[in-house]
């Protein structure tokens, strides 16, 4: 497993859209995400989650996507790229699905813990028709992988741009598998 990336692209959107415009930098707040990201809080804003329960812990503060997935998916005839799965952070290098929950990643004085794997949603297709189908995948088990990012708590803020180094913290054994969060 590698344990160290860089970041490939930030992005961030002020209103509830899929894609997120890449942006020069972003400026992560610890406690809350992304400023002026429409996922910013301390409790959840993910719209379908909010009209379940507003008032649960927002564990989505901010979502990273590994630049290996679009390559992946473009290899199978999709166009698709940095911020437009709805991303705050894009990577390259790190096996961000193979972390375990609890891991800080490090991005200069940013410090994001690992919550759990991002739950594509049929939205996704709005953009290419098949495409959410591109970023699941099915275990020889029958076990649904979900390719589609991981999401962080920021406990640390700072800024972040292209080209930033990522580097681990791993937590203490033993670890536990990311779930969807």
């Amino acid at each position: 497993m590698n344990l160290s990336g860089k970041v490939v692209a930030v992005s961030r959107s002020a209103t509830h859209t899929m894609s997120k415009p890449n942006v020069e930098s972003i400026r992560i707040l610890k406690g809350l995400g992304v400023e002026a990201d429409a996922h910013q809080g301390v409790t959840v804003k993910h719209r379908s989650r909010v009209a379940r329960d507003p008032s649960q812990p927002n564990l989505r503060q901010v979502h990273l996507i590994h630049q290996e997935l679009l390559e992946e998916v473009a290899a199978k005839g999709f166009s698709v790229v940095s911020g437009q799965l709805g991303e705050n952070i894009t990577t390259q290098g790190l096996d961000l699905l193979e972390l375990p929950k609890g891991t800080i990643l490090q991005i200069g004085t940013v410090q994001l813990e690992v919550t759990g794997l991002r739950n594509p949603c049929l939205q996704i297709d709005g953009l290419q028709n098949g495409l959410l189908k591109a970023v699941l995948e099915n275990k020889a088990n029958g076990e649904l992988i979900r390719k589609a990012g991981i999401m962080t708590i920021v406990l640390a803020g700072g800024e972040v741009r292209a080209g930033d180094n990522i580097t681990t913290i791993l937590p203490l054994e033993p670890y536990q598998k990311l779930e969807v969060v």
